[in-house]
This record gives structure tokens, sequence and C-alpha cells, in this order.
């Protein structure tokens, strides 16, 4: 099996992939494929046995057998947190991890003025939307929640051309709550109305609907510049991590029309709508497994790199 390690900056996400589960092609979308997953906080401070003692743990509960990972690959955006995971990885799984850097093969060409700066997580959402959701026509704009909003456009070639970096949702709510004396830290929700009655109602909408719209926008304006390049006649969003979901449901009350996702209908463009969200939401596609599935299909295409399990 492939252990594959995904560091962010909140959580460090641990995933099982299973070595044959059958899928029409080996880049097919598949949760059966991921035989489990468990999360631990990120902190640079962690050792190698701490390491151990949680994840292995968890591991043994869940019924799997640490002897039959024979492959890791550690994707990162927290440099500090690495050598501890791959000292885990040698010590503990006896496996050398592929460590993902620019150096590796790839498959997607990365048109950025400086892409040894680019995140990995960015990059590696960007190479399994094209493997994964790629369609004649059609640019990809992939939004990942996570401690920072990320949007990564890939175009109709496969290749990576940027994209904008927004405060994570949390994050502002954390903002809110400790720079005004008087506002609570609340929980994100999707309210059922967009007027607050009290406080925390109010913070909801505001963050929620601010949200909304944040995404609405950006993705807009990124179609936009994609399709006035005249590469592609349109774009399909693709929406990941954990608030994914909560942002992939239409409007209450909306009007006529509100809640499809047509991006840019001043400019002209025609979103098409092919994906699993049939409720007229923002997103086409909801993929929470998408920088998992990144890490799987590098280590895929760098089968020879990996180091054979150590003594």
């Amino acid at each position: 099996m492939l252990l594959a390690i995904d560091v962010g900056n909140t959580n460090v996400v641990f995933a099982l992939c299973a070595d044959n589960v059958p899928s029409p092609s080996s880049a097919a979308p598949n949760p059966e494929r991921w035989l489990g997953r468990w999360r631990l906080n990120t902190d640079p401070r962690r050792t190698a046995d701490d390491y151990a003692a949680s994840f292995l743990w968890l591991l043994e509960r869940s019924g799997f057998d640490r002897g039959a990972i024979h492959q890791a690959i550690i994707g990162s955006v927290v440099p500090g947190a690495v050598h501890e995971i791959r000292r885990f990885c040698e010590r503990w799984l006896k496996v050398t991890p592929l460590e993902v850097t620019t150096a590796l093969d790839w498959g997607l060409d990365v048109l950025v003025d400086a892409p040894e700066e680019l995140g990995a997580d960015r990059r590696l959402n960007g190479l399994a939307a094209h493997e994964l959701y790629r369609s004649e026509g059609q640019g990809l704009i992939v939004v990942d929640f996570g401690t920072a909003t990320t949007f990564d456009v890939v175009d109709g070639q496969g290749r990576y051309r940027g994209g904008a970096i927004a405060p994570g949702v949390n994050l502002s709510i954390d903002a809110l709550h400790h720079a005004a004396a008087r506002l609570p830290r609340v929980s994100i929700a999707r309210p059922q109305r967009a007027i607050g009655r009290n406080t925390t109602e109010a913070m909801q909408s505001g963050i929620y609907w601010g949200y909304e719209g944040l995404v609405r926008g950006i993705t807009s304006r990124l179609a936009a510049d994609l399709v006035a390049e005249g590469e592609v006649s349109s774009c399909r969003l693709i929406a990941t991590g954990g608030l994914a979901p909560l942002f992939a449901v239409q409007r209450p009350g909306g009007a006529a029309g509100e809640g499809k996702s047509h991006l840019g209908a001043r400019q002209g463009l025609v979103h098409q709508n092919g994906g699993c969200d049939v409720g007229g939401g923002i997103f086409d596609v909801i993929a929470p497994d998408l920088t998992l599935d990144g890490l799987r299909l590098l280590a895929q295409r760098n089968e020879k790199e990996f180091v054979r399990t150590l003594p």
C-alpha cells in the first residue's frame, strides 16, 4: 500500500491507498481507493516518535498492518515538519518516503514567474484536476478551502497558469474574534437567511455570504481572463478542502438562475455543469481527496524514484 502524507498548515493528513481497486483507469477518481484517512495537528516540534505513537495507534486500531505499507510520499507546505516525518517513515515504517519537489516528473507545465515558490498543495491540486476532470475545450479552476483559500487555474492544454490566494474562512473568523472585543468566535454555518437577528447570526451571515460572493467573484474573473485568451470556451469549477461542501448548495430563496454556476456572464461566458453538483451551487465537482489524488498520481509517475523497503 501507498501512504500519502499531506502536510498542511493546520493538519497533517495520512491516507492509505489500496494497491488494486477496479476503476476505468488508474487516473479515474475512486473514493474506494482510499482505505483510511487520519488527521493530526501540524506541529513542527512533533518528533518521529510522536508520529509513531499517534499514527501507528490509529492505524492498528483501524485494522491495518504497518508492514503492508511499501511506499510513502510526502507533500508539505510546512518545511519544518518534513524532517521528522521522513524519520518516522524510515524508522517505524521501514520505507524511504518520496518527497514532493519541483525536480520530479509532474507531466504538468507550470507557467508562473517563480515555479519554485508554488506551494506543493496547489501544484498537486492542479495535477489531479487535470488528470481526473479535464474536458476538451474547458479550463479548470480549483478552489481549496484550507487555512488559506486558494484558487488555481489549469488551461485546456494541461498547463498550470497561476491563480489567487485569499484568507481562509476560519482565519477570517479568528481575526474578527481577536480584533473586536465584543465579537465571539462563531462556527461557520450556512444561514437560513441573510439578515442576522443577533450577533452570532450576523457574523455567520457575513462570513458565509461574504465568502460565497468572494468565490463567485474571483472564479468569474479568473475564467474571464482564461477564456479571453481564446484557448477554452468555459471553465469547470472544482472544490476541495473541508469546507467545500458548505458552499456547494444553492442559496435558499435565490432568484431563478442565481444559484447556477455561470461564470463571467457579463463577459458572455457559459459555464457547463458536468459535475456532481445537481443542486445548482457554485461548483461542478466536489473533490475532497483532490490533494491526496495528486500525491497518488505523482507517486505513479515517479515510481522509479522510490527507494525500496529499508532493512
